[in-house]
């Protein structure tokens, strides 16, 4: 005895409904034909799957008791398909740092999916230590991030903005065209956890001691938009790359910090190479050699 895929559907169609009539329209039969293929199937199982008279149709208990198993059926049979379609045509996680996700993410996947069509995507967007390991365990194909990361990784710089001083807008450096960091000394400063990507606090304290001194800190915030709100609040200062902009664009102002740049890389990790990775690299730096991908647009 052989049950056909779509039989199941059909009984899964009619127990859903509990209704020929709907059932048939919605998959596209004459209900003489779905009452037939049920009645096919009633027959190769030796029961009864529903009881219909003149009050409508019901599930018998034997069509009740089967009812999960055929969804379950259902189910592994789109779950085999798309693993084949994984295996077939390709599938990429992508990790997307948190700050950058809001600009980069569309460009990116837009790329991907106009030329890449045979490949599936699912995005992720993460703060810098979910990101990194997922690179490292394998969860993550490859991820747009900012270095300095870990050792192990393998990067490919995709983009550089200038770093900005973010300042409240009423501050009186707001209007000018430039800032250097060692003027903003006696700012109090608002700053992400020390603990949040001890790589980058690491580069910050040497660029903040480069400058002549050592920050004082008057609040910690976990992201760039609770960074950004208390400088609208006047709690402090910070820094950030330029296209925090898109984030938010009132109550604070940007001022380009001199000689200060934030790099955008590419990341993957060697061990967990994808089979479009080749492809997807070419596709990318391609698409940077044409498109600013830290426009704010």
């Amino acid at each position: 005895m052989t049950v056909e895929l779509r039989q199941l559907r059909y009984f899964v169609a009619v127990a859903e409904h509990l209704s020929f009539t709907r059932a048939a329209r919605d998959l596209h039969l004459a209900q003489q034909s779905l009452s037939q293929q049920i009645g096919a199937l009633e027959r190769q199982l030796g029961v009864r799957l529903f009881d219909r008279d003149t009050r409508g149709t019901r599930l018998a208990p034997a069509g009740a008791a089967f009812l999960p198993e055929a969804r379950a059926v259902l189910e592994r049979a789109e779950a085999a398909v798309a693993v084949a379609r994984r295996a077939g045509h390709g599938h990429l996680d992508l990790g997307f740092l948190s700050s950058t996700a809001n600009y980069m993410l569309p460009a990116i996947v837009r790329a991907i999916r106009e030329r890449l069509p045979e490949l599936t995507l699912t995005t992720h967007d993460l703060a810098i230590g979910d990101l990194v390991a997922g690179l490292r365990d394998g969860r993550l194909d490859v991820a747009f991030t900012r270095p300095p990361l870990v050792p192990g990784l393998a990067t490919a710089a995709i983009a550089t903005e200038p770093v900005c001083a973010v300042l409240p807008a009423g501050h009186p450096l707001a209007g000018r065209a430039s800032v250097r960091l060692a003027e903003l000394a006696g700012e109090g400063w608002v700053l992400t956890p020390r603990d949040s990507w001890p790589p980058w606090h690491e580069r910050y304290d040497q660029e903040f001691a480069a400058a002549g001194f050592e920050p004082r800190v008057v609040q910690r915030a976990a992201g760039v938009p609770s960074l950004l709100g208390l400088v609208a609040a006047g709690v402090g200062v910070t820094r950030l790359a330029r296209s925090a902009q898109s984030i938010r664009r009132t109550g604070v102002a940007f001022v380009p910090l001199e000689g200060d740049q934030a790099e955008t890389v590419m990341a993957w990790n060697p061990s967990h190479e994808p089979a479009a990775l080749p492809q997807l690299r070419e596709l990318v730096a391609a698409l940077a050699a044409t498109v600013d991908l830290t426009d704010l647009g």
